[in-house]
Protein backbone atom coordinates (compact mmCIF):
# COMPACT_ATOMS: atom_id res chain seq x y z
CA UNK A 1 0.00 0.00 0.00
CA UNK A 2 1.30 3.43 -0.93
CA UNK A 3 2.16 5.77 1.94
CA UNK A 4 1.84 8.83 -0.30
CA UNK A 5 -0.16 11.65 1.23
CA UNK A 6 -1.84 14.50 -0.57
CA UNK A 7 -1.57 18.16 0.42
CA UNK A 8 -4.27 19.70 2.57
CA UNK A 9 -6.77 21.98 0.83
CA UNK A 10 -8.95 24.93 1.67
CA UNK A 11 -11.38 27.19 -0.14
CA UNK A 12 -9.99 29.74 -2.59
CA UNK A 13 -12.48 32.32 -1.32
CA UNK A 14 -15.49 32.87 0.96
CA UNK A 15 -18.94 31.40 0.34
CA UNK A 16 -22.26 32.66 1.70
CA UNK A 17 -25.35 30.45 1.73
CA UNK A 18 -28.76 31.38 3.13
CA UNK A 19 -31.79 29.23 3.88
CA UNK A 20 -34.12 27.96 6.57
CA UNK A 21 -33.56 25.25 9.11
CA UNK A 22 -35.67 22.14 8.54
CA UNK A 23 -36.34 21.63 12.22
CA UNK A 24 -36.66 25.17 13.54
CA UNK A 25 -37.94 26.94 10.42
CA UNK A 26 -35.68 29.89 11.25
CA UNK A 27 -33.72 31.82 8.63
CA UNK A 28 -30.00 31.09 8.80
CA UNK A 29 -26.90 32.41 7.07
CA UNK A 30 -23.73 30.36 6.67
CA UNK A 31 -20.37 31.88 5.75
CA UNK A 32 -17.64 29.47 4.71
CA UNK A 33 -14.14 30.93 4.87
CA UNK A 34 -10.67 29.65 3.97
CA UNK A 35 -8.66 28.39 6.96
CA UNK A 36 -5.03 27.72 7.79
CA UNK A 37 -3.42 24.28 7.64
CA UNK A 38 -4.39 21.81 10.38
CA UNK A 39 -7.46 23.87 11.31
CA UNK A 40 -9.94 21.22 10.26
CA UNK A 41 -13.61 22.20 10.02
CA UNK A 42 -14.48 24.67 12.79
CA UNK A 43 -17.92 26.17 13.42
CA UNK A 44 -18.17 29.70 14.84
CA UNK A 45 -21.30 31.17 16.46
CA UNK A 46 -21.10 34.99 16.18
CA UNK A 47 -24.68 35.23 17.47
CA UNK A 48 -23.56 34.00 20.91
CA UNK A 49 -21.54 35.88 23.55
CA UNK A 50 -17.79 35.73 22.91
CA UNK A 51 -18.37 34.03 19.53
CA UNK A 52 -17.58 30.46 20.67
CA UNK A 53 -16.08 27.90 18.31
CA UNK A 54 -16.81 24.20 17.96
CA UNK A 55 -14.59 21.81 16.01
CA UNK A 56 -16.24 19.18 13.83
CA UNK A 57 -14.83 16.04 15.41
CA UNK A 58 -16.53 12.91 16.66
CA UNK A 59 -15.77 13.74 20.30
CA UNK A 60 -18.15 16.72 20.01
CA UNK A 61 -20.98 14.71 18.46
CA UNK A 62 -24.09 14.17 20.63
CA UNK A 63 -27.01 11.79 20.13
CA UNK A 64 -30.02 13.18 18.30
CA UNK A 65 -32.72 11.57 16.18
CA UNK A 66 -32.56 11.87 12.39
CA UNK A 67 -29.60 14.27 12.22
CA UNK A 68 -25.98 14.76 13.23
CA UNK A 69 -25.43 17.30 15.99
CA UNK A 70 -22.31 18.81 17.57
CA UNK A 71 -22.42 20.28 21.07
CA UNK A 72 -20.07 21.45 23.78
CA UNK A 73 -21.48 23.31 26.75
CA UNK A 74 -23.97 25.91 25.52
CA UNK A 75 -22.72 25.74 21.91
CA UNK A 76 -24.76 23.55 19.58
CA UNK A 77 -24.82 23.01 15.79
CA UNK A 78 -27.51 20.79 14.27
CA UNK A 79 -27.83 18.90 10.98
CA UNK A 80 -24.21 19.23 9.91
CA UNK A 81 -24.02 16.04 7.84
CA UNK A 82 -24.80 17.57 4.42
CA UNK A 83 -22.19 20.32 4.76
CA UNK A 84 -19.63 17.89 6.16
CA UNK A 85 -20.26 15.54 3.25
CA UNK A 86 -19.83 18.40 0.77
CA UNK A 87 -16.52 19.49 2.29
CA UNK A 88 -15.20 15.94 2.50
CA UNK A 89 -16.51 15.08 -0.92
CA UNK A 90 -14.73 18.05 -2.50
CA UNK A 91 -11.60 17.41 -0.41
CA UNK A 92 -11.78 20.66 1.57
CA UNK A 93 -9.88 19.90 4.76
CA UNK A 94 -9.65 23.31 6.44
CA UNK A 95 -12.62 25.65 6.65
CA UNK A 96 -14.18 28.13 9.07
CA UNK A 97 -17.97 27.89 9.19
CA UNK A 98 -19.64 31.02 10.57
CA UNK A 99 -23.31 30.41 11.34
CA UNK A 100 -25.85 32.67 13.05
CA UNK A 101 -28.20 29.93 14.31
CA UNK A 102 -27.81 26.50 15.88
CA UNK A 103 -29.02 24.70 12.76
CA UNK A 104 -27.68 24.60 9.22
CA UNK A 105 -30.17 25.38 6.43
CA UNK A 106 -32.06 22.46 4.92
CA UNK A 107 -31.82 23.90 1.38
CA UNK A 108 -33.16 21.25 -1.02
CA UNK A 109 -32.29 18.35 1.27
CA UNK A 110 -28.99 17.60 -0.44
CA UNK A 111 -25.40 18.89 -0.56
CA UNK A 112 -25.78 20.33 -4.06
CA UNK A 113 -25.83 24.02 -3.10
CA UNK A 114 -22.62 23.67 -1.09
CA UNK A 115 -20.86 21.76 -3.86
CA UNK A 116 -21.96 24.24 -6.51
CA UNK A 117 -20.50 27.10 -4.48
CA UNK A 118 -17.28 25.23 -3.72
CA UNK A 119 -16.90 24.55 -7.43
CA UNK A 120 -17.55 28.25 -8.18
CA UNK A 121 -14.89 29.65 -5.82
CA UNK A 122 -12.46 26.75 -6.18
CA UNK A 123 -10.06 25.14 -3.73
CA UNK A 124 -6.34 25.69 -3.19
CA UNK A 125 -3.56 23.35 -2.10
CA UNK A 126 -1.72 24.08 1.14
CA UNK A 127 1.79 23.27 2.37
CA UNK A 128 0.93 20.66 5.02
CA UNK A 129 0.08 17.06 4.18
CA UNK A 130 -3.22 15.36 4.97
CA UNK A 131 -2.88 12.30 7.18
CA UNK A 132 -4.55 8.96 6.49
CA UNK A 133 -6.51 6.56 8.66
CA UNK A 134 -6.27 3.06 7.19
CA UNK A 135 -8.63 0.21 8.02
CA UNK A 136 -6.38 -2.73 8.89
CA UNK A 137 -9.00 -5.36 9.75
CA UNK A 138 -12.75 -5.79 9.53
CA UNK A 139 -14.76 -3.93 12.17
CA UNK A 140 -18.51 -4.49 12.48
CA UNK A 141 -21.05 -2.68 14.65
CA UNK A 142 -24.79 -3.26 15.11
CA UNK A 143 -27.02 -6.35 14.87
CA UNK A 144 -28.76 -8.42 12.19
CA UNK A 145 -31.33 -5.68 11.59
CA UNK A 146 -28.98 -2.69 11.23
CA UNK A 147 -25.22 -2.75 10.95
CA UNK A 148 -22.17 -0.95 9.67
CA UNK A 149 -18.80 -2.36 8.74
CA UNK A 150 -15.30 -1.18 7.83
CA UNK A 151 -13.10 -3.48 5.77
CA UNK A 152 -9.53 -3.19 4.48
CA UNK A 153 -9.35 -1.81 0.95
CA UNK A 154 -6.46 -0.96 -1.37
CA UNK A 155 -5.61 2.74 -0.99
CA UNK A 156 -9.06 4.18 -1.62
CA UNK A 157 -12.30 5.07 0.16
CA UNK A 158 -15.16 2.86 -0.99
CA UNK A 159 -18.71 3.35 0.31
CA UNK A 160 -21.44 0.75 0.00
CA UNK A 161 -24.97 1.01 1.33
CA UNK A 162 -28.00 -1.28 1.41
CA UNK A 163 -31.38 0.33 2.05
CA UNK A 164 -34.58 -1.56 2.85
CA UNK A 165 -38.03 -0.02 3.33
CA UNK A 166 -40.30 -3.04 3.29
CA UNK A 167 -43.36 -0.98 4.28
CA UNK A 168 -42.89 1.52 1.42
CA UNK A 169 -42.88 -0.12 -2.00
CA UNK A 170 -41.78 3.09 -3.71
CA UNK A 171 -38.49 3.02 -1.79
CA UNK A 172 -38.13 -0.73 -1.31
CA UNK A 173 -34.63 -2.21 -1.54
CA UNK A 174 -31.81 -0.13 -3.00
CA UNK A 175 -28.04 -0.68 -3.02
CA UNK A 176 -25.02 1.25 -4.20
CA UNK A 177 -21.24 0.75 -4.12
CA UNK A 178 -19.08 3.70 -5.10
CA UNK A 179 -15.47 4.84 -4.80
CA UNK A 180 -15.50 8.30 -3.24
CA UNK A 181 -13.61 10.93 -5.21
CA UNK A 182 -14.45 14.62 -5.74
CA UNK A 183 -15.72 13.73 -9.20
CA UNK A 184 -17.90 10.81 -8.14
CA UNK A 185 -19.25 12.71 -5.14
CA UNK A 186 -20.19 15.76 -7.20
CA UNK A 187 -21.77 13.80 -10.04
CA UNK A 188 -23.42 10.89 -8.26
CA UNK A 189 -24.03 11.74 -4.59
CA UNK A 190 -24.14 15.49 -3.85
CA UNK A 191 -27.59 16.18 -5.34
CA UNK A 192 -29.36 13.20 -3.71
CA UNK A 193 -32.03 14.54 -1.35
CA UNK A 194 -33.41 13.69 2.07
CA UNK A 195 -36.42 11.39 1.94
CA UNK A 196 -39.24 10.52 4.31
CA UNK A 197 -42.55 8.68 4.36
CA UNK A 198 -45.60 10.93 4.47
CA UNK A 199 -46.80 9.26 7.68
CA UNK A 200 -43.51 10.11 9.42
CA UNK A 201 -43.59 13.67 8.06
CA UNK A 202 -47.08 14.18 9.49
CA UNK A 203 -45.92 12.92 12.89
CA UNK A 204 -43.11 15.50 12.89
CA UNK A 205 -45.59 18.23 11.98
CA UNK A 206 -47.93 17.15 14.76
CA UNK A 207 -45.04 17.40 17.25
CA UNK A 208 -44.42 21.01 16.21
CA UNK A 209 -41.33 20.37 14.04
CA UNK A 210 -40.70 21.05 10.35
CA UNK A 211 -43.74 23.31 10.10
CA UNK A 212 -42.58 25.22 7.03
CA UNK A 213 -41.10 22.30 5.04
CA UNK A 214 -42.98 21.67 1.80
CA UNK A 215 -43.05 18.67 -0.52
CA UNK A 216 -40.70 20.46 -2.91
CA UNK A 217 -38.05 20.76 -0.16
CA UNK A 218 -37.31 17.03 0.05
CA UNK A 219 -38.64 13.65 -1.11
CA UNK A 220 -41.90 12.66 0.56
CA UNK A 221 -43.38 9.25 -0.29
CA UNK A 222 -47.09 8.71 0.21
CA UNK A 223 -49.52 5.88 -0.50
CA UNK A 224 -49.35 6.57 -4.24
CA UNK A 225 -45.67 7.34 -4.53
CA UNK A 226 -43.55 10.50 -4.54
CA UNK A 227 -45.61 13.60 -3.75
CA UNK A 228 -45.25 16.79 -5.87
CA UNK A 229 -41.65 16.12 -6.84
CA UNK A 230 -39.48 14.17 -9.28
CA UNK A 231 -36.51 11.90 -8.67
CA UNK A 232 -33.03 13.01 -9.76
CA UNK A 233 -31.87 9.36 -9.72
CA UNK A 234 -33.97 6.22 -9.79
CA UNK A 235 -32.12 5.15 -6.62
CA UNK A 236 -31.91 8.63 -5.10
CA UNK A 237 -32.80 7.42 -1.61
CA UNK A 238 -29.81 5.10 -1.23
CA UNK A 239 -27.54 7.75 -2.74
CA UNK A 240 -28.68 10.14 -0.01
CA UNK A 241 -27.88 7.51 2.62
CA UNK A 242 -24.33 7.44 1.23
CA UNK A 243 -24.24 11.24 1.49
CA UNK A 244 -25.22 11.06 5.17
CA UNK A 245 -22.79 8.21 5.80
CA UNK A 246 -19.91 10.12 4.25
CA UNK A 247 -20.81 13.26 6.19
CA UNK A 248 -20.68 11.30 9.43
CA UNK A 249 -17.36 9.68 8.53
CA UNK A 250 -15.95 13.18 7.97
CA UNK A 251 -15.95 13.62 11.75
CA UNK A 252 -12.70 11.62 11.63
CA UNK A 253 -10.17 14.30 10.55
CA UNK A 254 -8.22 12.07 8.17
CA UNK A 255 -8.41 10.71 4.66
CA UNK A 256 -10.07 7.34 5.17
CA UNK A 257 -8.71 4.29 3.40
CA UNK A 258 -11.12 1.38 3.54
CA UNK A 259 -14.38 -0.14 2.34
CA UNK A 260 -17.27 1.12 4.46
CA UNK A 261 -20.59 -0.73 4.30
CA UNK A 262 -23.91 0.20 5.85
CA UNK A 263 -27.06 -1.92 6.09
CA UNK A 264 -30.03 0.18 7.24
CA UNK A 265 -27.56 2.08 9.43
CA UNK A 266 -27.94 5.61 10.75
CA UNK A 267 -25.99 8.40 12.41
CA UNK A 268 -25.60 6.60 15.74
CA UNK A 269 -24.01 3.49 14.26
CA UNK A 270 -21.79 5.59 12.01
CA UNK A 271 -20.50 7.43 15.07
CA UNK A 272 -19.77 4.19 16.90
CA UNK A 273 -17.79 3.01 13.90
CA UNK A 274 -15.68 6.18 13.85
CA UNK A 275 -14.80 5.73 17.52
CA UNK A 276 -13.64 2.17 16.83
CA UNK A 277 -11.66 3.26 13.77
CA UNK A 278 -9.81 5.86 15.80
CA UNK A 279 -8.91 3.16 18.32
CA UNK A 280 -8.00 0.34 15.95
CA UNK A 281 -7.06 1.86 12.59
CA UNK A 282 -3.55 2.54 11.35
CA UNK A 283 -2.44 6.16 11.07
CA UNK A 284 -0.11 7.33 8.34
CA UNK A 285 1.19 10.66 9.58
CA UNK A 286 2.82 13.43 7.60
CA UNK A 287 6.07 13.26 9.55
CA UNK A 288 6.45 9.53 8.99
CA UNK A 289 5.57 9.69 5.30
CA UNK A 290 7.80 12.65 4.44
Amino acid sequence: MSLSLRHQRTLAGPITIKGRGYWSGLNVQVLLKPANVNTGIVFHRPDLPDCPALTARVSNRVSCNLRTVLANGHVRIEMIEHLMAALAGMAVDNCEVWIDRDELPGLDGSAKAYVDEIRRVGVVSQQALREKLIVTHTIRMGDQHRWVEARPCLNRCQLEYHLEFQDCQFIGKQSINIEMTPESFEQQIASARTFIRESDALKLRDSGLCQHVAYADLLVFGANGLIDNELRFQDECVRHKVLDFYGDLALAPFDLVGHFVGFRSGHELHTQLIHRLLQEGRFVEAARAA
